[in-house]
């Protein structure tokens, strides 16, 4: 029995159809159990855990010479968040596999590659050009802040690709560019910060910080008016806190109370499923903050499909 490759492995065969690599693999080993088809020809250990970076290097077998991981598996790789995708992404020089899993796409210039621990990835920047043209604006936001959060990008940097992109997507990149923002903490925060502002509503400050005397920072808040003592904040806890947390939170709520803080608490149900009546809450809560609220736009609705009733401006 031939030792199990410790990776992906391409399966090759002669004019008859027998298997000459690896050597001494035979179809009666591939149907045993012993190994996992991943895409046509290529295969894997059962055992072997599959995750993103797996698939690629299983990809990038069949794509051909120069062939680069690119797209929402690059993303993946350099640590941003997008949508999920059925397919693993490559792009290649020259000609395309036509594979069932692999989506293969066409270099273009002006694309840049990096090695990423052994494999041939797009850059993060190229990543986030390429995917203005499959993505959205609220995903691309994601996308760019995720990268920043990661430590791969600047907000400078995908600025200035941006603006020089002239490609498909140049304009759509040029204004998520605009709207990535350094210091999120979560894709979460990034959906909940682009509905607000879609809607009209002021950009909001991310994760202000009220610090002790001594200079250390007491609380953030994740998205806040500080001028005007209204918190908006994502909670995706769903109550799996320690008691030690929650400790801390009723302590934080108490400052908030005695310091004429207001906070609209956010959970995932109220940017996927009710974004509207989030959108309602945050509106209610301004005039009892001092602040004016603006005409609201309904640009949001194109990005967040709500199962509530309309906004009501207030008079």
């Amino acid at each position: 029995m031939p030792a199990e490759p410790s990776g992906p492995f391409r399966v090759v065969r002669d004019s008859k159809g027998a298997i000459t690599e690896p050597a001494g693999l035979t179809d009666w080993d591939l149907r045993s159990g012993r190994f996992r088809r991943l895409f046509h020809g290529v295969y894997v250990s059962s055992r072997t855990v599959l995750r993103p970076r797996l698939l690629a290097r299983a990809a990038l077998l069949l794509a051909g010479e120069g062939a680069v991981v690119s797209h929402h598996d690059a993303a993946r790789l350099w640590g941003g968040v997008v949508p999920e995708d059925p397919n693993t992404h490559v792009t290649c020089v020259g000609s395309r596999p036509q594979v069932r899993g692999i989506r293969a796409h066409r270099a273009k210039r002006g694309q840049r590659w990096a090695w990423h621990e052994g494999l041939p990835v797009m850059t993060p920047v190229t990543t986030f050009l390429d995917l203005a043209e499959v993505l959205d604006l609220v995903d691309l936001v994601v996308l760019g802040d995720s990268l920043i959060r990661a430590g791969r990008v600047t907000p400078q940097q995908l600025g200035d690709a941006a603006r020089r992109h002239s490609g498909k997507g140049c304009r759509l990149a040029r204004r998520a560019a605009g709207l990535v923002r350094d210091d999120v903490d979560s894709a979460m925060e990034s959906r909940l910060r682009m509905l607000l502002v879609l809607a009209g509503l002021p950009e909001p400050t991310i994760n202000h910080k009220i610090y002790w005397v001594d200079g250390r920072v007491r609380w953030r808040f994740d998205l806040s008016y500080p001028e005007f003592r209204l918190i908006i904040e994502y909670d995706g806890r769903q109550h799996r806190d320690s008691d030690d947390q929650w400790s801390i939170d009723i302590g934080r709520r108490e400052w908030m109370d005695r310091n004429d803080w207001r906070i609209v608490v956010v959970i995932a149900k109220g940017v996927y499923r009710t974004p509207a009546a989030t959108l309602q809450r945050v509106v209610d809560a301004m005039p009892d903050c001092g602040m004016v609220v603006p005409r609201l736009s309904d640009e949001w609705r194109r990005y967040f499909p709500s199962l509530s009733d309309d906004i009501a401006e207030p008079a």
